[in-house]
């Protein structure tokens, strides 16, 4: 019998990119013999038991019904394999997981947390970005210098009348020259890396809508940014669950690689840029649909 994949995407909107790789995966696990559907994941018309695997692959609208999101993925999951499993989603979907890693020992960008509520506790001394503990795409996220206290705190004020908690980090200059790389992991192993250009440009507004991956092009990790990814994703609650994964580091301060983010709930993988990365993705979706 035919493995039945159901490929998890969303409703467009237009806040909500186009998802390039969902057509290319579906079209080569249909020709690898598997039963595709693609199903968006608040849809009450689809039975999520009918799948032998549900893989999550452009929810991009989660971050901003995160509950209500949550909360689909644990009710899939007890009817269907669900990757990545719901409790790695949980964890993932807020970033103030960049502190459990930090105090894992794992190298991050320093990371402070103003919840609702909280004063507007701003550096004074340096470059900043604040963005939601609940985001994608860049969205709600800015840069700031010392002199644009009033917006950033105008922008925390909107986060807090939303109910977002806001994440402050030091901007991390030596991405302006050697990038943010973004290593891939699926079925384990390391799948591909690329690397992007800055996001996050000087004066852009934090509503304005970004390019979430200027100037990608494939890249060979080093040695060193390969070790902090395995750190990171060992670090994980429950890491043997994981089906896919990306790193993304960049280069702190020291010169060496740290952790910006960590996405296990729906990163893009890139397979336009990447074509010979097909084949080993089909043979682990393959793989988990049969577990």
């Amino acid at each position: 019998m035919s493995p039945r994949i159901a490929l998890v995407t969303c409703r467009p909107g237009p806040e909500v990119a186009d998802d390039r790789d969902l057509p290319v995966l579906a079209a080569a696990l249909r020709e690898a013999g598997a039963d595709v559907r693609v199903a968006v994941w608040d849809d009450p018309a689809v039975d999520w038991a009918e799948p032998d695997l549900a893989l999550i692959r452009s929810t991009w609208d989660y971050s901003w019904r995160a509950e209500e999101f949550l909360a689909w993925a644990a009710k899939c999951e007890r009817t269907t394999r669900l990757a990545n499993p719901a409790d790695v989603v949980r964890w993932n979907a807020d970033k103030r997981y960049l502190g459990e890693l930090a105090a894992a020992g794992v190298p991050t960008v320093p990371t402070r947390y103003l919840a609702p509520g909280d004063p507007a506790d701003l550096p004074a001394d340096r470059e900043y970005v604040v963005k939601p503990t609940s985001g994608a795409g860049a969205r709600f996220a800015a840069r700031y210098t010392p002199d644009e206290r009033d917006t950033a705190v105008r922008q925390l004020a909107r986060m807090h009348e939303e109910g977002f908690t806001a994440m402050v980090q030091p901007y991390v200059r030596a991405i302006d020259v050697t990038g943010e790389r973004a290593l891939q992991f699926f079925g384990g192993r390391l799948l591909h890396a690329s690397r992007k250009r800055a996001v996050l440009a000087p004066g852009t507004p934090y509503d304005a809508r970004k390019v979430a991956h200027p100037g990608l092009e494939p890249w060979t990790p080093t040695d060193a940014e390969l070790a902090v990814a395995e750190r990171a994703l060992a670090a994980v609650p429950n890491p043997t669950g994981l089906l896919y994964a990306r790193v993304d580091v960049v280069d702190g301060e020291d010169g060496q690689p740290a952790v910006m983010e960590l996405e296990l709930v729906e990163p893009n993988l890139f397979l336009g840029l990447h074509p010979r990365s097909v084949r080993g993705v089909v043979e682990a979706v393959l793989a988990a649909a049969r577990t």
